[in-house]
């Protein structure tokens, strides 16, 4: 019965696209999409900051919260800032993402391993009591209020991790055990590992799995950060998206696992000095972000959490605050797909159907060239990811590059 419904979906989706039957590159059916899927960074959530978009979840990392600003001594806490960053959270009823990592000075086994945000934090634990000991006191206090749990931020990157992948899996089964044990809710999320400087991904992501698979997968998220190299577009994160695709298959992480990117931006620098930032503005912006989203709908990435919600930043290449192209544009993506069922194609363009022939709502984006479309019977009017509307024609043919377009009668508000 599923079977035939999910062909159903599919066939109703050639139908209104234009595009034939013959078996297209990738397709997925799902849904509802809820506002988890639209994550956030906001790096002075601890001072009261609050976007004007509608995010759905915040991850507290880069606030000043980390495990060795918190824990600032054996068995002492200065809870007042992730207090404050979780009121604040709470305030604006977003869900939690909370990055346990990294080593505080005082408990590191070598304090040369790391600098960011104190010495030592790149490195191992000299006792692993101490990481349980942290990890059971976050747990015990916030229960109620984070609902899910990061290991570490970027441990393939020896600025944030200078240990061995199998310590990184003992941490993370500890971790889980604690977790599991007080706060039976809340997911567990893997060790982020960064993509784009690719030995370093090759060298740490594979042997990662390999460790957790030995201890039974004590993890319900695998985590990624899909960052380009600076001169990347949403099409080069499509490709990084099916490598880790591809890994997570290789290492046998069991289909119940879920896939978060849990950063993203676009035109940072590198890898290497050869690639200066380049910086991403108006209606460009705004198609990067919205491809991000549609793209994580497409490809299977169930949330992705955009670095970060700060002003003018010389980091980023799109930035992210009101009034910005950027935020314009995650906005928009958000507006179309909350809440939405989906069936999508991937093709030039990329395809996916929202609604149905009498109710049309389909968005189609090229991550890479150009394509022609035929707009949907009943839609009049076609909405780009800056939300900029002018009326078609059912049934005649629109091209479609890399700005998202929007498909439906009434506009997207």
């Amino acid at each position: 019965m599923r079977r035939a419904l999910i062909a159903a979906v599919l066939s109703v989706a050639i139908a209104v696209t234009g595009l034939t039957a013959t078996a297209p590159a990738h397709a997925v059916t799902g849904g509802p999409i809820d506002d988890l899927a639209f994550g956030m960074h906001i790096p002075q959530i601890s001072q009261g900051e609050q976007t004007t978009v509608n995010d759905g979840t915040v991850r507290l990392w880069d606030s000043g919260v980390a495990w060795g600003q918190v824990n600032q001594a054996n068995g002492k806490y200065w809870w007042n800032g992730l207090d404050a960053a979780i009121a604040n959270a709470n305030a604006q009823n977003l869900q939690i993402l909370y990055v346990l990592g990294s080593t505080p000075k005082w408990a590191a086994s070598n304090t040369k391993q790391g600098t960011y945000p104190n010495k030592g934090a790149a490195s191992m634990p000299k006792n692993i009591k101490y990481w349980k000991n942290w990890v059971t006191a976050v747990v015990k206090r916030y229960g109620n209020s984070i609902d899910a749990y990061q290991i570490w931020n970027e441990a393939n990157l020896t600025t944030f991790w200078q240990g061995t992948p199998k310590q990184m899996a003992q941490l993370t089964q500890a971790a889980y055990k604690i977790i599991r044990k007080y706060d039976p809710t809340a997911k567990v999320v893997a060790a982020s590992t960064t993509v784009r400087l690719q030995s370093a991904y090759k060298k740490f992501f594979p042997k990662y799995l390999k460790e957790l698979k030995k201890v039974k997968w004590p993890i319900d998220v695998m985590s990624v950060h899909l960052y380009p190299e600076a001169s990347g577009t949403p099409a080069s994160r499509v490709q990084y998206i099916k490598q880790v695709q591809s890994d997570m298959k290789k290492g046998k992480v069991p289909a119940s696992k879920a896939l978060w990117d849990t950063e993203i931006n676009y035109g940072i620098a590198g890898p290497g000095s050869s690639r200066p930032r380049v910086v991403i503005d108006g209606p460009t912006a705004s198609a990067y972000v919205a491809a991000t989203y549609l793209d994580d709908m497409l490809y299977g990435i169930q949330r992705a959490y955009w670095y970060y919600w700060y002003n003018n930043s010389n980091l980023v290449g799109i930035q992210m605050y009101s009034g910005t192209y950027g935020a314009l544009g995650y906005e928009t993506a958000r507006n179309w797909l909350s809440g939405s069922f989906y069936s999508c194609t991937e093709g030039t363009p990329n395809v996916c159907q929202m609604g149905d022939n009498v109710n049309p709502k389909v968005v189609a984006w090229a991550d890479s060239g150009s394509g022609t479309f035929t707009v949907p019977d009943n839609a009049t009017v076609m909405c780009d990811a800056t939300n900029t509307c002018v009326p078609v024609a059912p049934g005649s043919q629109v091209t479609i590059g890399s700005m998202p377009e929007w498909f439906g009668n009434p506009p997207a508000s």
